[in-house]
């Protein structure tokens, strides 16, 4: 693979062209994802929960209203492909704190007059503390790509969750609202 894209660069090179530019390539990415109105979205790949993040997007991308959704992959301009996992964990903090003093004193005497004294001080403290916490995250990266085979446009994006929704369901609106972001840059683009 590197060898392919430093022989493309010389080849550049060699006719006396410059490499594209990281902003040229993201507008012709820009320009391609203006093009789209039918995308489909294809298999998440994933953990056990990658299906239900599937059906998540959809909804959100359908609430967008930027493209037709469609079941058919042969009719769509662009595929939707990417990677999911949505994991409930228990999180376990242990801690010990302790402090204590021990003290004694004493003495004696063996003669016929029986004499001695004693002491004595003990002090402890001892503190435990023991707490579980559930958490729930999310993660996604997520492509479109035309029917050339090309990628339009990508993010990752992630969450603890939401205040009032699981983190699946914001990352998917997360995804969402990227594509929105850059889908009106591209309407601005000449």
């Amino acid at each position: 693979m590197r060898l392919a894209v430093l022989g493309a660069l010389c080849t550049l090179l060699a006719w006396g062209q410059d490499p594209p530019s990281p902003a040229s390539i993201e507008d012709a990415g820009l320009r391609n994802l203006r093009t789209v109105r039918r995308v489909y979205v294809d298999r998440i790949t994933g953990g056990e929960t990658a299906a239900q993040m599937r059906d998540i997007l959809v909804s959100s991308l359908d609430g967008a209203k930027l493209f037709i959704l469609t079941e058919n992959a042969d009719r769509a301009d662009a595929t939707l492909r990417g990677a999911a996992e949505d994991l409930v964990f228990t999180e376990v903090h242990t801690s010990s704190d302790s402090l204590n003093a021990h003290t004694n004193f004493g003495s004696s005497r063996t003669t016929r007059s029986a004499g001695g004294s004693y002491g004595g001080i003990g002090l402890g403290e001892n503190e435990s503390e023991h707490s579980a916490e559930r958490r729930h995250e999310a993660i996604a990266a997520v492509r479109l790509v035309n029917k050339d085979g090309d990628v339009i446009w990508s993010t990752t994006q992630e969450s603890l969750g939401a205040k009032f929704r699981g983190a699946s369901a914001d990352v998917a609106e997360k995804i969402t609202a990227k594509l929105k972001e850059d889908f009106e840059r591209a309407r601005k683009l000449r």
